[in-house]
Parts: C-alpha cells; structure tokens; sequence
C-alpha cells in the first residue's frame, strides 16, 4: 500500500498541532509508523487519503457498534441538524435519552450528561468527594479514565502508594489525594484503606479495563471491592465510558453481579459524537448543582445532535438484544484464528473477550493486571500492527488498546483478518 499522502498530511499537520494530532495514541507512535489520514467510513470499512480500504477493528474507539455511516443515526443526526446544532437550553430528547439509561441500570436513578469521558469521571469523582465530604481516591495501575489532573498519577513502590503527577502542569497537591492499587489485587486496596486512615470518598475503576488492553475484572475481585466500600463509607464507581453497551447491553453490569454507587458512560451512547455521563442513586445525585452544592455545568451538555444519534444507537440495540451474542461471536472467532495463527508459527498470544470488545497480548502469561500487560512483547506488536496494516486491517496502534467488532463487521471480514494475521506473522518469523 501506498501511504505518500497521508505521509505529507502529518506533516503538514505537525506543523500547526501538537505531535500532529489531538490526541496522543493516533500519532502511531506506540507502532513506530506514520497514521493514515481517514478520508471517509462506510460499515465496516474506513478509506484513507491515499485510498486505501481498511477493515475497521477500531471503530473511533468504540462508539460506532453499529459501524460507520449507519442509516438509522445518520438520519437522526440529520434531522437534529435540520433543529439547530445547540441551544445552551433544555430539550425533551435529553429527558429521553436519559429514561433509556436509567431503565437499563439499577445503579442508576438520575444521570447528567457531559461531552466527554473525561469530563464524566471528573464530575462524578467530584461529586463522590461532595457526597462522602472526603478528598482521597483509590484508582488502579493500568485504568484509564481520562486526563484530568487528579488521575494523571504513576506508581511509586509499595503494595499501595499515593500517587506523583505523571505529567508536567499536574500539581502534586491534587495527586497526592490519589492512591494507586493494583486491579485484581484486594489486598492492595485494604492497603490504601489502611493508609488513608478512612477518609477515602470513593474507589474508580474499570470492571472490564479496556486502556491496558483488555482486562476484565474478576468477580471476586469486584465483590471485594464492593464490601471494602461498603465497610468504609466509600463509594464505588464504575467507569463504564468504554464497556458501557460495548460488553453488554448493560456493560459490565450485565456481566458480574456486583453493583456500583456510580457509573460513568460515554461511547456508544452518543453514537460517535463528543458525548459522556455520569450516574448514580437519586440521594447523590441530589448532591448535585442545582440540586445541591456540588459543581458541575458545560454549555454543550446534552448537545441535541449527540443525544439524538445516542438515543437512535441505544434504542436499536435494545431492541434486538441479541446482537451481542452474534458480536461476541465473531470477537472469538477473530481472536481464536489469531491465536491459531500464533501457535502455528511457534509465538506466544494471549486473548480476551467480552461481548464486542476483544483483544491481544504476545505473551505466554495471562493478563491480570498492568505489570503482567507490560510483560507483553511490544516489538512484535509493532510489527504485526504494520503487516496488518499493510494488509488492509485497522488494529489499534498500542498494544494496549482494546478492539471493537460493529454490526457491519461480517463473518468475511473476520476470515479476511485472520488469513491476514497468517501471513503477517510468517513474514515476521522469517524475518
């Protein structure tokens, strides 16, 4: 494949954006390449500048489960257009939007909605502070949840340690309010408990890691949490920005039995436009501006464009449930001929999947937290991303990222993978 324009174009883009990207991951630089630049999306596919057709494993990181250009939200979208684009003003398709979460969600009597992930575990960790009138959290190495300055922390010695800013404009003041445990791990939590001298207002977490790659939470695990939160007045919450309708139609919740104080959302419910949200019982939502004294506002929260796209996405995906079952479907099967593929050339890969998210490790040991995922041969990685790249397959460009199958994903795109992943990994062996 020829990549000449999109070569020129990051270029020209680094010229007058930062790294030549607005956000870190795409600039390729965990792979050692050059991003294409992304002309247009049709289903499954994505067409870059120069031309080349990829099959889209990425789906803009998740939102797009129903593939690109689907008619159903692009009419939604085009209609809502038609309206107008914003208001800064109330609209009915919020308070629609809105009864469709919290109908799915046990843990969720009222949600408030904002224009990023980011934004949403910033808000809802704020209001837990508010609730609980406590300033310490508990996060986990390896979980992602956005680039506000109180979760931009690294990992210090120890079982469980407070956290250092792990970013230049972060103050050490805000961090140091942050303890780091390692996920899957109960005994590091306790530890933060211990040290925090009980004044820890809420533990974060994703039940299904999606930004270490694909790391799911075990039950017991879960469970753990959910009685240290309990025996210390702590809220738990999940950050369900990536899992959310990704997993299941209730994300993770649909999956394990343990239920959250808070759940955060992003992704699917805005279809692929800017959009996030963060829920929890009505007796701390109440905590809440206007409601209460806790702070929060955007003037496009509750876009009309977003919430009608997530509305449309929301509504079909309830109405045919089922559509899970085939997309876990084809996830294992994706990642079995992968695998497959690995064992026949003699290299070590580990797998996971969890309804239509799926991912990847070339590693021989299984993947429980961040340390194991950082065991994972990034070399290969990087080089199996290009061949597959070269190939006509869009994978994530980190190898620790997790993949997205859509709807528009068919059973031939799936085989045209793996036939790919042979040959790129017969390249590499031969060298």
């Amino acid at each position: 494949m020829s990549y000449d324009k999109s070569i020129e174009a990051f270029k020209e883009a680094f010229e007058v954006i930062p790294g030549g990207v607005d956000s870190p991951v795409r600039a390729f630089s965990g792979v050692k390449g050059t991003p294409p630049f992304i002309e247009r999306g049709e289903g499954g596919y994505i067409y870059d500048i120069d031309g080349n057709r990829y099959i889209d494993f990425v789906q803009s990181w998740g939102p797009l489960i129903f593939g690109h250009c689907d008619s159903d939200i692009e009419a939604s979208v085009i209609d809502a257009v038609k309206r107008g684009l914003s208001f800064g003003a109330p609209t009915t398709v919020e308070t629609e939007l809105a009864k469709e979460i919290v109908d799915m969600f046990e843990s969720i009597d009222k949600v408030r909605f904002v224009s990023s992930g980011t934004e949403a575990v910033m808000s809802a960790i704020r209001l837990a502070r508010g609730y609980t009138n406590r300033d310490n959290i508990v996060k986990f190495m390896g979980c992602y949840h956005g680039h506000s300055d109180s979760l931009l922390v690294q990992a210090g010695s120890g079982l469980a340690t407070f956290g250092s800013p792990s970013s230049p404009g972060v103050p050490a003041d805000l961090t140091k309010h942050t303890l780091l445990a390692t996920y899957n791990d109960i005994n590091s939590v306790k530890k933060c408990f211990e040290d925090a001298n009980g004044e820890i207002a809420c533990v974060v977490i994703e039940p299904i890691a999606g930004n270490m790659g694909l790391v799911p939470a075990d039950e017991e695990f879960l469970e753990g949490l959910r009685e240290l939160c309990d025996e210390h007045g702590a809220l738990l919450i999940f950050d369900e920005v990536m899992s959310g309708f990704r997993a299941s139609l209730k994300g993770a919740q649909g999956i394990v039995s343990t239920k959250p104080d808070m759940v955060t959302l992003g992704k699917v419910i805005g279809a692929g436009m800017p959009v996030g949200a963060f829920g929890a019982r009505a007796e701390i939502m109440a905590y809440l501006s206007p409601e209460g004294p806790v702070y929060q506002a955007g003037t496009l929260s509750g876009n009309p464009v977003a919430m009608s796209a997530g509305l449309t996405s929301l509504r079909k995906l309830k109405a045919n449930p089922s559509i899970y079952k085939e997309l876990e479907a084809k996830a294992t099967k994706l990642v079995d001929g992968f695998k497959a593929s690995a064992d026949k050339h003699g290299i070590a890969m580990t797998t996971e999947v969890r309804g239509s998210m799926f991912g990847f490790f070339f590693s021989a040991k299984e993947v429980k937290n961040f340390a194991d995922a950082c065991e994972n041969d990034t070399v290969m990685f990087a080089k199996f991303h290009k061949g597959m790249l070269d190939r006509g397959i869009y994978l994530a460009c980190s190898s620790y990222e997790t993949g997205f199958i859509s709807t528009a994903t068919s059973d031939e795109m799936i085989d045209e993978a793996i036939k790919a992943c042979d040959e790129t990994l017969e390249s590499i062996v031969r060298g």
